[in-house]
């Protein structure tokens, strides 16, 4: 079946199968939080990205192979808040970005700064630090040897716009300005975005409204 990403509460993962890479898909509550699972095709290791609530949903995806791994993509609650029981009961290594650490009540193994390499099995993936929605937010973008690239932006960006910044017009600006630099003047169009909540996009679908998001301010 084709992906497409769209996703509800209480409903199956949809799964996007690349040539070394299998994406699941999954939304838990109950804020709508997108989780994301990350398996290496010829390794069969495992990645969770936002290990958001609903424990048992996620460790229902990750199966009995277990992950390695699981990257928090920024400090706010409603996307660590089943972070504790999975890496209770998978032992997974954590990972978040430096300034966001803190924040996060279960212990960061891993400070990851921006340009840092993400590994899951033979895949890479390359961290970027956003600033604006929190100050260590962090995208992760594998860049697919035999297509287009793949992001996972977390909550700061969404189709139709930048993540919340919560009426703060530096921090507004701080966050265009990272995504315009870090994510849209080095991905193609064909970029697939996977977001925090909600439904995937492209870069080529975002890239011509870009002036109107600063225009408006949010």
């Amino acid at each position: 079946m084709t992906y497409s990403g769209a996703v509800k509460v209480g409903g199956p993962a949809d799964v996007h199968e690349l040539a070394d890479l299998m994406i699941s898909k999954v939304a838990v509550g109950p804020m709508n939080n997108n989780a994301y699972l990350l398996r290496c095709r010829a390794t069969g290791e495992q990645l969770l990205i936002d290990a958001a609530a609903e424990a048992d949903t996620l460790l229902g995806l990750i199966g009995d192979d277990g992950i390695a791994s699981v990257v928090t993509t920024h400090q706010h609650g409603d996307h660590w808040g089943a972070l504790a029981a999975v890496v209770d009961t998978t032992g997974a290594r954590t990972h978040a970005g430096a300034l966001d650490a803190e924040g996060i009540p279960v212990g960061t193994d891993v400070l990851v700064q921006d340009g840092d390499t993400i590994k899951v099995g033979r895949v890479e993936l390359t961290a970027r630090h956003l600033v604006g929605h929190t100050p260590g937010s962090i995208a992760l973008v594998y860049d697919d040897p035999h297509g287009h690239p793949h992001v996972f932006t977390g909550d700061c960006l969404f189709p139709g716009g930048v993540g919340n910044t919560h009426g703060d017009p530096q921090a507004f600006t701080q966050l265009l300005d990272d995504v315009q630099h870090k994510l849209f003047e080095r991905l193609p169009d064909e970029a697939w975005v996977y977001p925090g909540h909600g439904n995937d996009t492209t870069i080529g679908a975002e890239r011509p409204h870009l002036a109107e998001w600063r225009e408006r301010g949010w």
